[in-house]
């Protein structure tokens, strides 16, 4: 008689920042229906996987269901897995990280279970293999990843029936296969074609083993799941059909490892999921690979060559979104300045811990899953890193402002960085001369994590639908497949940027530029300074920093540009939280010219409609003051925005009066619950009409302080 193996595995995790209702709701809707279903059911083995932020939530809000866990684990029906404490991509991050991560939630997991975890779940099973000797020195004995891992060195469905052994460097890892099959089924179709599925893998040896794991969420989070899920009980019936027929034998990882033999020795390409892989691609390349996959199914030839078929690489989301970069260096800056430190000297424990939430992998890339997109997910990262960047100056004890020029984001230039134990202020001069981070470290914030608007693939899907809240598909389809839109007219929303947002973004307008034209980023830039390179000298002047930038440039009101110079100078002491840019326009040509300047700062406060979260304009009393609002207001000379939340106000001093633009970036985005539109930032954008017979000059102050 034929007989199969399989593993029934989950993946369970919340990135650090996601919001409490989110995790009780994940919690009710899943986690502890799922557990209930299962322990139901002793026979039928389970793998679970807990990224250790969720496990101390359980811990501390639903300790019942800890309490059902050990008693599973206890009898032999539950096998838990380790993997990055906080779920980091761990080919991204430094290998004393990688081990230093995966010890802490093994140890978690021994602590809390009495079990000791063999196997590892990698974050979004982005593979590198240099990663075979981080895993073996830290414990782990064997990993799962998607069979498209295989596919794609050539492997064919009958040799994904069991598990293989790599290495590097001398030291092994056994490595599993993710059937893509049962993740597009379980549990979106009817139980027969999953039973189907099996019936067509066994064999006559019992020795084939197949892998289902995917997320937990799917059991109940993502949408409609819940209620095929539990309340028409698929999960229910699927336990019941592995009970009734007892040719499927469920197993652990263990289990396979322990008792099978590998098929072979193996090396594995860099890889991840193959939806990841679309998902890193540029918008052009998204949209081709769709195509060139829709043309070899309607050719019926996509099934047998699909293992030729593949998308970007991981690391490509740090070229494809700056911000992402942009963390992620500021990451690799604080982890190599803990090391070198720990060399001289012990360091407090919850410094490494900041370092590793920090590294949490959400809010690094974008999919329909990732975070880069949610500020409240980039939030907690900045504010850990920055939590351990103020503890390692508290141990080091550095000089009270510190500067230094270097190529801190890995594009080819040198960035300017200048540090104080209360601020940090980092400037791009190759970019416009801009602030690209502004810190304010007494409470662990970047004012400057904000986001800019880019084209993804899937927004063509998007202005396709044209503006319908969801469609007919079939309600059981997986959340690739699903298309939902959670608000009308979203279409009306796209627009995107053609420069990266920041602070002290040097604008020169069109005569027929209006507020609108400029927050769609739809207006005419008659200069040449927006994103073009400043050149930059660096002085200390006492206690303080003084960073000059220009740039000799033009204003292009037709073919003939006329030449002016941009002159900034930015003044920073370590005895405040303030900084002053003072500007010069000097123009170069023997003839005058009207001009209409502005420069553009951003502030991320990450609510834009929250009621404690608002501006403030000296002397008039605003009709919405919401961080969301759009105006234009006359002869301002001091403004603020203010964040009773977070605790925090930054405010504008103007020596000039100006006309002050004010309006949201908000970008739109694809997640599991569909397209939503997101709040990411507030530009305010002080504008002048001048003259400019020689030179003009404007003083802006911005100031950063407690509420």
């Amino acid at each position: 008689m034929k007989s199969l193996n399989t593993v029934f595995a989950v993946h369970n995790h919340q990135p650090i920042g996601n919001f409490e209702k989110i995790f009780e709701e994940a919690f009710q809707l899943s986690y502890k229906p799922f557990l209930e279903v299962l322990e139901k059911h002793p026979t039928v083995k389970i793998t679970q996987h807990w990224t250790g932020t969720l496990l101390e939530w359980l811990v501390v809000k639903h300790p019942e269901l800890i309490e059902m866990m050990r008693e599973m684990v206890t009898r032999g029906q539950l096998e838990l897995l380790t993997g990055s404490y906080y779920e980091a991509i761990l080919a991204i991050i430094p290998e004393p990280d990688r081990i230093g991560q995966i010890k802490k939630l093994s140890d978690h997991i021994y602590k809390i279970f009495d079990f000791e975890p063999r196997g590892l779940w990698l974050a979004e099973r982005v593979w590198e293999q240099p990663l075979v000797a981080s895993l073996a020195k830290a414990g782990v004995e064997f990993v799962v990843v998607d069979d498209t891992h295989f596919r794609h060195v050539g492997l064919h469905d009958e040799e994904l029936l069991g598990y293989y052994i790599t290495e590097e460097q001398g030291l092994t890892l056994k490595v599993l296969p993710i059937d893509k099959t049962l993740r597009y089924t379980v549990p979106f179709r009817a139980l027969e074609e999953t039973l189907h599925y099996f019936q067509n893998v066994a064999s006559e040896s019992g020795a084939r083993v197949v892998i289902n794991a995917d997320d937990g969420e799917k059991f109940g989070v993502w949408p409609k799941t819940y209620e095929s899920v539990y309340t028409s009980g698929w999960l229910e019936a699927f336990c019941r059909m592995m009970e009734e027929h007892d040719w499927i034998r469920t197993l652990h990882l263990a289990d396979v490892v322990d008792t099978l033999p590998p098929q072979g020795r193996i090396y594995l390409p860099t890889a991840s999921y193959a939806e990841m892989l679309k998902w890193a691609l540029n918008p052009t390349a998204f949209l081709q690979l769709e195509k060139f996959e829709q043309d070899l199914k309607a050719r019926d030839i996509y099934n047998e060559n699909s293992m030729f078929v593949r998308g970007g690489y991981w690391r490509n989301f740090l070229a494809k979104y700056p911000e992402a970069n942009h963390m992620h260096k500021r990451m690799l800056r604080i982890a190599d300045r803990a090391r070198r430190v720990s060399e001289k000297q012990k360091l407090p424990l919850d410094v490494w811990d900041n370092l590793w939430a920090g590294q949490c992998n959400d809010p690094y890339w974008h999919g329909v899953f990732g975070g880069l997109y949610l500020p409240n997910l980039r939030f907690p990262v900045y504010r850990n890193l920055l939590q351990a960047e103020s503890k390692l100056d508290a141990v080091e004890q550095l000089a009270p402002v510190r500067v230094e020029e270097v190529d801190f984001d890995c594009d080819g230039t040198r960035e300017v960085l200048v540090e104080s134990d209360d601020m940090n202020l980092y400037f791009k001069p190759h970019v416009g001369g801009s602030l690209i981070e502004l810190d304010y470290k007494p409470i662990a914030f970047n004012l400057l994590d904000v986001l800019s608007r880019r084209e993804e693939g899937y927004h063509r899907r998007l202005m396709a639908k044209g503006g319908k809240l969801n469609d007919s598909a079939d309600e059981h389809a997986s959340i690739h497949d699903s298309m939902l839109v959670k608000e009308l007219g979203l279409e009306n929303h796209l627009h995107f940027d053609w420069y990266r947002h920041a602070s002290l973004v040097d604008h020169f307008f069109g005569s027929d530029t209006s507020l609108e034209t400029y927050a769609q980023c739809k207006y005419l830039e008659l200069g040449d300074f927006v994103n073009q390179t400043y050149r930059h000298k660096v002085s200390l002047e006492g206690d303080g920093i003084r960073v000059t930038m220009w740039r000799d440039g033009a204003l292009w009101f037709g073919p003939t540009p006329h030449r002016i110079t941009v002159r900034k100078v930015i003044k920073f002491s370590s005895a405040s939280t303030e900084f002053t840019a003072d500007y010069t326009i000097i123009n170069r040509e023997d003839r005058p010219v009207d001009i209409w300047f502005g420069v553009e700062f951003c502030v991320g406060l990450m609510a834009g409609d929250a009621h404690d979260r608002y501006y403030e304009i000296e002397k008039r009393t605003l009709d919405d003051r919401r961080l969301r609002s759009a105006g234009a207001e006359p002869n301002v000379k001091k403004f603020r925005l203010v964040d009773e939340w977070l605790g925090i106000q930054t405010s504008f001093a103007l020596k000039h009066a100006a006309t002050l633009w004010r309006h949201p970036i908000e970008t739109v985005s694809l997640s599991e619950a569909g397209f939503e539109r997101i709040y990411q930032c507030s530009v305010v954008t002080p504008t002048w009409r001048t003259r400019l017979e020689k030179e003009v000059k404007f003083q802006i102050v911005q100031s950063v302080m407690r509420v």
